[in-house]
């Protein structure tokens, strides 16, 4: 049974004139939506009242039906809706409130959400990728590839549940052309601009700095390092939290993925430096190792510039704190530790991941391949001499 029908609104049932004969579009769509409401579309053709009339009906049949009205909205309501449904964890929280209120709501925000379409989504990212920050100058320039790259991934999932609520009919994120990443491998630090960089921070920092090179911890990770992860009898550390800071007070969270989750081994020149360092500095609020100057928890908009005083007092640039863990990535794999090893020290979610940021890294096996082949076919075996053939008998045989 049709769920929409057409009706004339210029002739009844009997054929006799309406009082809105002539008047307005003559043929009208009537139609029961999901919630039995009745609605009502006008058209000056039949033919089209009834297309539209078919299309209704199946969309409401097969549940696609999409309310007009609904995709109204614009997409900083919607938006802020779909964030307060959200379980995310502290970190990715506040990924998204910088995502939607910095780089978002002021190109898309006061649109209808039904109002945007591919070619609005194209321009965004175009804005995001060469105009989006204003500097001091007054001059402007884009986000790096992977942070536009991650904005938009986090708005089409919201253009994917105003789709999947029947908001809109389609996700305008859908084709967009992202702009390329350039492929960066990574470069590890030497251990003499380790040092240098360790010298050039205070004593209270040192320690930080030393540890996180020889056990590869995540910045949240190291910062949230409390003494009852660390079991010195085994020589083993608990990685199973770190510190949220971003515009709030400092919290306790989850780790970044379920394999981030794991026990590093403690060398004997990690444990040197913590006891040291603990030594030195006592425990903060709830037995954080590292500290700030006050004793509280470590911010990192704070510590970035101890960071880059220590840089400049070392004459180094381009390093960040991420280099010291692939530092010690880099020791793993120059002493012979295979991709599983590493993966799991590193905390990372999968092999690819850890072949994907640090293959080129171990040893070249071009030697190993040259050589097998070599050992093969190199020397070949001396070419046997074939037997010769009988010669033919020529004697005329007897008849």
């Amino acid at each position: 049974m049709a769920t929409a029908w057409v009706e004339d609104r210029w002739l009844d049932g009997d054929g006799e004139r309406t009082k809105d004969y002539g008047r307005g579009k003559r043929w009208r769509v009537r139609y029961r939506d999901p919630a039995k409401k009745l609605r009502s579309e006008s058209y000056k053709r039949k033919t089209n009242a009834e297309r539209r009339a078919d299309e209704l009906s199946a969309e409401i049949l097969t549940g696609k039906f999409v309310d007009p009205q609904a995709g109204k909205i614009t997409f900083k309501e919607y938006a802020e809706h779909w964030r307060s449904l959200q379980v995310h964890r502290t970190g990715t929280e506040s990924q998204v409130g910088v995502v939607l209120d910095v780089r978002t709501y002021p190109q898309l925000g006061d649109r209808a959400l039904s109002a945007i379409g591919p070619e609005d989504i194209q321009s965004w990212v175009k804005w995001l990728s060469t105009k989006a920050i204003t500097l001091k100058d007054g001059s402007t320039k884009g986000y790096a590839p992977a942070t536009v790259g991650v904005t938009h991934r986090i708005v089409s999932g919201i253009f994917k549940s105003a789709v999947a609520t029947n908001r809109i009919t389609s996700n305008p994120c859908a084709r967009t052309r992202l702009p390329r990443k350039t492929p960066k491998r990574v470069k590890p630090m030497p251990t003499e601009a380790l040092w240098a960089l360790v010298d050039a921070f205070p004593e209270r920092y040192r320690g930080l700095i030393l540890f996180t090179a020889c056990t590869g911890l995540r910045q949240g990770e190291v910062f949230g390092l409390t003494r009852d992860r660390i079991d010195l009898t085994e020589r083993i550390l608990h990685v199973d939290q770190q510190l949220y800071t971003a515009g709030q007070e400092p919290t306790f969270g989850p780790l970044k993925t379920e394999a981030s989750y794991r026990d590093v081994p403690l060398s004997k020149v990690a444990i040197d430096a913590l006891k040291e360092h603990l030594k030195e500095f006592p425990l903060g609020p709830d037995g954080l190792v590292f500290t700030n100057s006050e004793g509280g928890a470590l911010r990192r908009s704070a510590f970035w510039e101890r960071w880059h005083a220590a840089m400049k007092d070392a004459r180094m640039s381009g390093l960040t704190f991420h280099d010291l863990r692939h530092y010690y990535a880099s020791l793993l794999i120059r002493h012979g530790a295979s991709v599983k090893a590493v993966q799991a020290r590193l905390g990372h979610k999968n092999a690819s991941e850890t072949l994907d940021t640090y293959s080129h890294l171990w040893p070249d096996e071009d030697d190993q391949t040259r050589a097998a082949i070599d050992l093969v076919l190199s020397a070949r075996p001396a070419k046997q001499p074939q037997p010769e053939e009988a010669p033919a008998d020529e004697t005329p045989q007897a008849a």
